[in-house]
């Protein structure tokens, strides 16, 4: 069985034993017995405040909900928000502690705002002369597998604050290591590593319990496809959210669920079939409507190409869809459409691009990645 950072006790106590210590967590912040990181630094070193991303400490705020600045009911600490208005560090914040934590379950996608939470915890405690320390954990996709490209300048966002691929084959303490050096981020950063982790590993081989990240994150199947699917966040296309199989179900009340599957399938793409399917969310997008789509089914993981297949489906359901489809608008008058943050870059969203040639262009990006990440790996 794997060990989370967390599960390295003698190493993290080195490091905590007699500071003032921070901690950014969500419930997935456990050991493998699944005591809370929260209880268990509060029990042995002085935990003094504790920071929430998106979600909350806890777990309980839906998808792009805010969090107030509130107490923590368990153990009377204050929770400072990272998320909303608060996604950066202040002076105030920090003068306190000596060491700011963090313990998260990441999903190995770039689109995932926890790794932007780290980002500017790092960038705080640069600031204003603290050490960071993450306790490490796995990547649920392993850490081989490389795919999609980088974001362009001026793209940037909270689901994209730095330019990496989708897919980028790094453990949450590996890319706080490439974010440090590659960013110029110049703390003192510390890594808790694993024990016993492989990058062949998906979750499952870990032996480690899944604790859902988010609301719509509740398995590790999730995990797998949604970098192919949260893609149609930035459309008029429902992918999934308010059913209970968020991310591997697409869909929208106009589409032909039986043509659009067998057009999918025609395509052969590896690993992963499309299945006919019908909806109804319960919130977000077609609330309350029957939507006819797809569900992803993946047969093979280590074939299934996640940003190639995004790109095909959106493709045939643009086309499929004529003149109901539809990018989002911006959330604000000087932001971008959500697509461009998403695909980092407005290219998708301006060209009736061609789903094999972008991935084939987008592919060298990724090459190229993977090639220089191997410097901040911490195993093997």
């Amino acid at each position: 069985m794997v060990l989370a950072g967390i599960d390295n006790t003698s190493e993290w106590m080195k490091e905590l034993e007699g500071k003032r210590v921070g901690l950014i967590t969500n419930p997935t912040g456990v050991n493998q017995e699944l005591v809370s990181t929260i209880d268990i630094l509060n029990e042995k070193i002085t935990l003094v405040k504790l920071f929430s991303p998106e979600h909350g400490v806890r777990g309980n705020v839906q998808a792009g909900d805010t969090v107030d600045f509130y107490q923590d009911e368990k153990t009377g600490l204050p929770v400072v928000s990272l998320y909303g208005k608060n996604k950066k560090l202040t002076e105030e914040m920090l003068r306190d502690i000596d060491v700011l934590a963090f313990d998260i379950q990441d999903v190995g996608s770039r689109l995932y705002t926890y790794l932007y939470t780290m980002s500017y915890g790092m960038q705080g405690c640069a600031n204003f002369g603290k050490t960071f320390l993450v306790f490490d954990r796995p990547n649920p996709l392993g850490g081989l597998k490389v795919e999609g490209n980088l974001i362009a300048e001026g793209y940037t966002s909270f689901v994209g604050l730095h330019p990496i691929p989708y897919r980028y084959g790094l453990t949450i303490g590996e890319i706080a290591g490439l974010f440090a050096k590659e960013f110029h981020i110049d703390c003192d950063l510390k890594v808790i590593p694993m024990i016993g982790w492989k990058r062949e590993m998906y979750y499952e081989d870990t032996g480690l319990t899944w604790i859902m990240p988010s609301p719509n994150m509740p398995t590790v199947d999730t995990a797998i496809v949604y970098n192919s699917t949260c893609i149609f966040e930035g459309t008029n296309i429902s992918e999934g959210r308010g059913t209970t199989r968020p991310f591997e179900l697409l869909g929208a009340p106009w589409l032909n669920a039986d043509q659009l599957a067998d057009r999918m399938n025609e395509k052969k793409l590896s690993g992963v079939r499309f299945r006919p399917a019908y909806f109804t969310p319960t919130f977000s997008k077609h609330a309350n409507t029957m939507c006819r789509g797809v569900q992803l089914h993946i047969t093979d993981r280590n074939s299934f190409h996640c940003v190639e297949t995004a790109l095909h489906l959106l493709e045939e359901i643009k086309r499929q869809s004529g003149e109901h489809f539809a990018y989002l608008p911006p959330y604000s008058s000087s932001g971008k459409p959500m697509i461009d943050y998403n695909t980092g870059g407005d290219f998708i969203r301006t060209h009736d691009f061609e789903a094999k040639k972008v991935h084939q262009a987008w592919s060298v990006e990724a090459e190229e990645f993977a090639k220089h990440k191997i410097k901040y790996h911490l195993y093997e």
